[in-house]
């Protein structure tokens, strides 16, 4: 029997080299921004540092999907990575509350464009029967970027200040862009349009991929806790004497590192929906874990807890998106689940900081909604399971 192609071909390597300098980027700055923002005289507005970037992500979704299925997967990521070259360098020269909040919205589109493509070009380079190992490879990747992310960001902060961990911020992006020059357009040159103004214009059938409906709503219900966690850990870390504010997210990436490397095929082998059924319960223990008075052990293993339902979540959510979207329109259903992802995270945020308000005591019940919606996930996975199993679906 012939040997079948690895899937681990130069394209394929540079899309995770530019995606892991990418994730590090926009990371690097994230545990900072709260006690940034203090020291400008905003700590009210501490749940729109996340918000507002997690807003502008979701609105430039319906964008970047169109974009990505006319002119091309790279253009699209390369531009979500000049987003971050350009806020990186430019959080250093603002000096009020207004114009802060105002890159945060902005630097959102990062997140609102790259992934799209990127998620897009792995379905085109991918057979659909490893789709599963490819995402969790190429998740790989940008979780060490994530993790390395904030703990490198939180040492340059202290150790030589925070402008120059902005800037260097910006140099990780600038390097993402370099690689993308070096990889081969995926889409095919019959669908290719020239960019346009009426690519621009955007319908309800640009913005919603219909056939992903299921994924749509177990994103939205699990990036819930995203949310909170970015906007809460920073504090919660500070509470328990660590002086790096990043270690939780490095604690979790690294889980869900190590579950991305050993547990790639599982999706592919046993399918999507049984591994989302355990990593939701895992999610919801996770966050019932930080309802408890933090504590180191308690923070840990909620981390890694974390890492774990997040290492299968992300490549098994987007590889039942390849599955279930109309192939030619791979870029919109991206857009479609990044969307959830993006409102889930956003909303996560918003209501954690307006409930938190500084006051220790207040941190629990974000956590506690965040595992509540994770056990809906798990719920709604069992009855679309069952009606799948029927042929209702």
């Amino acid at each position: 029997m012939e040997k079948p192609a690895s899937i681990y071909t130069l394209n394929f390597g540079l899309l995770c080299l530019s995606n892991f300098l990418f994730s590090a980027s926009f990371s690097m700055i994230i545990p900072e921004l709260p006690d940034y923002l203090a020291s400008l005289g905003g700590k009210e507005y501490i749940g729109y540092t996340i918000a507002l970037f997690t807003l502008t992500a979701g609105l430039s979704r319906p964008f970047s999907g169109k974009l990505t299925d006319h002119i091309g997967r790279i253009p699209v990521m390369a531009f979500g990575s000049l987003v971050c070259f350009l806020c990186g360098g430019l959080y250093p020269i603002i000096h009020t509350v207004q114009g802060f909040l105002f890159l945060r919205f902005v630097h959102g589109m990062s997140t609102g464009t790259k992934p799209t493509a990127t998620a897009a070009y792995v379905a085109d380079i991918i057979p659909e029967n490893r789709r599963g190992e490819a995402q969790g490879g190429l998740g790989i990747f940008t979780a060490t970027g994530m993790s390395i992310g904030p703990a490198i960001g939180s040492y340059l902060a202290s150790e030589i200040g925070l402008r120059e961990m902005f800037w260097i911020s910006s140099l990780f992006a600038l390097f993402s862009i370099l690689i993308l020059m070096r990889m081969k357009e995926t889409l095919p040159k019959n669908m290719k349009s020239k960019l346009s103004l009426k690519l621009f214009k955007i319908g309800w059938k640009d913005v919603f991929e219909p056939n992903i409906i299921p994924v749509f709503w177990i994103m939205l219900f699990v990036s819930f806790s995203s949310g909170v966690v970015v906007t809460l850990m920073p504090d919660v870390s500070k509470l328990i004497g660590w002086h790096n504010k990043g270690l939780y997210f490095t604690i979790y990436t690294i889980s869900s590192i190590v579950v991305r490397i050993f547990f790639s095929k599982t999706s592919d082998k046993y399918g999507r929906i049984p591994v989302l059924l355990y990593s939701a319960l895992v999610l919801a223990i996770a966050m019932f874990l930080m309802m408890l008075t933090p504590s180191p052990l308690t923070v840990i293993t909620s981390a890694i807890l974390f890492g774990f339902a997040w290492g299968f979540n992300t490549p098994t959510l987007a590889a039942w998106t390849t599955d279930l979207a109309n192939k030619n329109h791979m870029g919109r259903a991206m857009a479609t689940m990044y969307i959830a992802l993006e409102v889930g995270i956003g909303l996560g945020a918003l209501v954690a900081g307006q409930i938190y308000q500084g006051i220790a005591t207040n941190i629990p019940l974000p956590f506690l909604m965040s595992g509540i919606l994770a056990i809906i996930a798990f719920l709604f996975l069992l009855k679309y399971n069952h009606n799948w199993q029927n042929n209702d679906v």
